[in-house]
């Protein structure tokens, strides 16, 4: 587990998210990538504020099977309900989430844990 295991499955749902923009030929709507982007920023932030227990939460099998099938169902759903807006948010928090994780790993940011 762990960045690799992160950058896998954030990448799974980016590529759902690609393959449905494709299929309902959405446009992106750069107000919710950044709104995206911005949340996964947030999220970031407060969750290293407890970083252990999110951390032991998060490792756990089960968590990150359920997490990438909600995300995947909400993608689906999104993609016919408003998908400019639904797929956006989840493209820019996904790439900001692989940005964040490259950046962290390449220690041009400090790791999470160290944060607070």
């Amino acid at each position: 587990m762990g960045t690799r295991t992160d950058a896998a499955l954030a990448t799974l749902v980016l590529a759902a998210v690609g393959i449905a923009f494709v299929l309902v030929d959405a446009s992106l709507s750069p107000l919710a990538v950044a709104l995206g982007g911005l949340g996964t920023i947030v999220f970031e932030l407060v969750a290293a504020r407890a970083y252990e227990t999110v951390r032991d939460y998060w490792e756990r099998p089960l968590v990150e099977g359920l997490s990438l099938v909600a995300a995947l169902i909400v993608v689906a759903v999104g993609a016919t309900a408003a998908p400019e807006v639904v797929l956006s948010l989840f493209c820019g928090g996904a790439v900001t989430y692989l940005a964040f994780l490259v950046l962290v790993e390449t220690r041009v940011v400090p790791p999470p844990e160290t944060w607070w």
